[in-house]
């Protein structure tokens, strides 16, 4: 029943998007844009600035750079396989790569294993929210209705505001450089905004979606590669890596998190299948529910 009362919250926006864009609707593109370029940026750099840097950070990053290679490798054959077409690709692997390790990773991490976790949790979240917002970006420019080139989809990378945002928040703590605060007060209450928007805008999308054919089989694939494969994979490196129980525990969870909510963001930013990301992650999140459980029972929570 906690566990529930954790995820509840997630679904409750979900369900305020939804009814928002039934009753009123919203222009979701221009709601997605704002939350992408001028809230996350903000969530970026408090996390780099607020927390400490630490030898963990570089078996976070390893592993989650690892598992990437891994799973885009396992979705491009699957992909290959079912002979996608290039935006079904990109939408595959938007939905197949990127978990939700932030606004129902980590909340479930702290309930589940406690406060210290929750800071190895935060460093991951924050990192995959480097890796979706450069590989991430840069599939989803690739598959978009504009066809990018390759140089194309590198530039479109290198505009995006969080990647700064991240490195200006490193660069400051580790210049021992304090923010007033007054600043960081005003830098915390558009961060803390970014998640709730993000949740907001899915739901707006699964509303949109809601009449309109989606390829199920893709969804199907993605979801078995994103809840099942995802976690197993996980476990398999960090078999071969010296780290504690707690952070083994930590990582797998958040490698069994549903598909990232910030990809339907950069679906409809690009016009990359945003029906199909979107129904995708709708369809984890809802799987979540039974596979989460079982995953916390395997790991002895």
């Amino acid at each position: 029943m906690s566990l529930i009362l954790i995820i509840l919250p997630v679904f409750i926006i979900f369900f305020i998007g939804y009814i928002g864009q039934k009753l009123i609707g919203f222009d979701i593109k221009s709601i997605s844009t704002v939350a992408l370029y001028l809230m996350s940026p903000f969530l970026a750099f408090r996390t780099f600035y607020a927390n400490e840097l630490t030898m963990d950070y570089f078996y976070i990053i390893l592993f989650c750079l690892i598992l990437m290679v891994v799973l885009l490798i396992v979705v491009w054959i699957s992909a290959l396989t079912m002979k996608a077409t290039r935006p079904q690709l990109s939408a595959m692997i938007l939905g197949g790569v990127f978990m939700n390790s932030g606004n129902y990773g980590a909340p479930v991490v702290l309930f589940a294993f406690g406060a210290v976790a929750f800071d190895y949790a935060v460093i991951m979240m924050v990192f995959q929210s480097l890796l979706m917002n450069s590989v991430g970006i840069f599939f989803a420019s690739i598959g978009g209705k504009e066809k990018a080139t390759l140089r194309q989809s590198i530039q479109r990378v290198i505009r995006m505001p969080l990647i700064y945002a991240a490195f200006l928040g490193i660069g400051l703590q580790l210049t021992s450089l304090n923010i007033p605060k007054p600043l960081m007060e005003g830098i915390s209450l558009v961060a803390d905004a970014s998640i709730p928007t993000v949740m907001l805008v899915l739901g707006m999308q699964l509303a949109a979606i809601s009449k309109k054919r989606v390829a199920y089989r893709y969804v199907s694939a993605v979801t078995v590669i994103r809840m099942v494969l995802s976690p197993l994979i996980a476990a398999g490196i960090l078999y071969f890596m010296p780290v504690s129980d707690l952070l083994k525990a930590v990582i797998i969870l958040q490698a069994a998190m549903p598909a990232a909510a910030n990809t339907t963001m950069f679906a409809l930013q690009f016009g990359t299948e945003p029906d199909l990301v979107s129904f995708t992650t709708f369809v984890t999140t809802l799987i979540s529910i039974i596979t989460i459980p079982i995953v916390l029972f395997y790991l002895g929570a």
